[in-house]
């Protein structure tokens, strides 16, 4: 059996031998993906972020537990949890220590834990988190929780990955309106004052309220993902008329899991709302619209190096560090490298 069925089958070892295939970028990760592809598209992608020390692992332990031990009316979920670790810029390095604080969640066979690094990536998640998502909803995982490494003026790339995004703020940070400072309040579709037991809660909530107030769309206008598009003319009132979306701010306390109950109603009536709409189309759409690009990027950047003569790189660079070539020139000058024009 291969490792393409093997995941199919429900073989865990090959699960766990395919994603680190993808993730390294291998030739064979990127073929037994293309075989896994026509299988996903049915997984619940649910991102975490928010300032480090809110308590988000806390917070995504708390409710994969809860989505294993759910309700007596509906059936426990298969649960997969993506850990995006920050990587040390001096060893290469990372912690990984999400599975140190999950590990109430070992021998489940119903959950899947991935620690992976950011290898450097600024967008708080790593650059291979979308292909190692398509593997685990190729393997059945009804809902993916992926917890990025911390909220930060660059670290919004969770929404273009996630169909719902789950900001955590924290009584007690220095500042009750980080998130607008942050520009993340804007991507969340619910949003968790985590650490709910200690002072300044009521604070930090009413500035979130106060926030959601004055980010709340125009008419002609929506926020899709995370970005303002103006909609056209025709098709304005339609869209004005559609119910908006009002992310939710729910208190929990992680640590004894008081409030993931109202949480997951949240999530689940997030998801409703999407289908309903037609929001959960246009975000897969606008998901994949995005791979696409970097991929492209990606590829052509590394098929343009490759078609440069030797040292032709190097040297543009040199000629910018002595500023002898402003960086438009020394594109120019590439491009007819590339295309033997000089």
């Amino acid at each position: 059996m291969d490792l393409a069925d093997g995941i199919l089958a429900g073989d865990r070892l090959a699960l766990a031998r395919t994603l680190s295939l993808v993730e390294n970028g291998t030739d064979e990760g990127k073929s037994i993906l293309s075989i896994l592809y026509p299988h996903t598209g049915k997984a619940h992608l649910v991102g975490v972020t928010g300032a480090s020390g809110t308590g988000k692992s806390s917070l995504v332990n708390q409710l994969a537990r809860y989505y294993r031990n759910p309700a007596p009316d509906w059936q426990p979920r298969r649960v997969a949890i993506v850990a995006v670790d920050p990587t040390s810029p001096f060893t290469g390095g990372a912690i990984l220590g999400d599975r140190i604080r999950m590990r109430d969640l070992a021998g489940d066979s119903g959950v899947f834990i991935r620690s992976m690094a950011t290898r450097g990536s600024l967008g708080g998640i790593a650059s291979a988190t979308s292909a190692v998502a398509q593997v685990l909803d190729a393997a059945g995982y009804d809902l993916i929780l992926i917890e990025t490494v911390g909220a930060g003026q660059s670290e919004v790339d969770i929404a273009r990955l996630a169909h719902t995004t789950i900001v955590v703020e924290a009584p007690g940070f220095g500042d009750d309106i980080q998130a607008i400072k942050a520009g993340i309040l804007e991507i969340a579709d619910v949003l968790v004052v985590n650490k709910a037991d200690l002072p300044g809660v009521e604070n930090t909530e009413r500035a979130l309220r106060g926030s959601l107030n004055l980010a709340h769309p125009l008419p002609h206008r929506f926020m899709h993902h995370g970005m303002i598009e103006i909609v056209p003319e025709q098709t304005a009132a339609s869209a004005v008329n559609e119910p908006l979306w009002v992310p939710p701010i729910l208190r929990t306390v992680a640590l004894d899991g008081t409030g993931i109950p109202k949480l997951v109603e949240a999530i689940s009536n997030h998801r409703l709302h999407l289908e309903t709409t037609g929001g959960w189309e246009q975000r897969e759409r606008w998901r994949l619209q995005t791979e696409l690009d970097l991929l492209l990027q990606t590829t052509l950047m590394d098929e343009f190096r490759l078609s440069l003569p030797e040292g032709a790189y190097e040297h543009a660079l040199q000629d910018m560090f002595e500023r002898r070539m402003s960086p438009f020139q020394a594109i120019e000058k590439l491009i007819d490298r590339s295309r033997g024009r000089a």
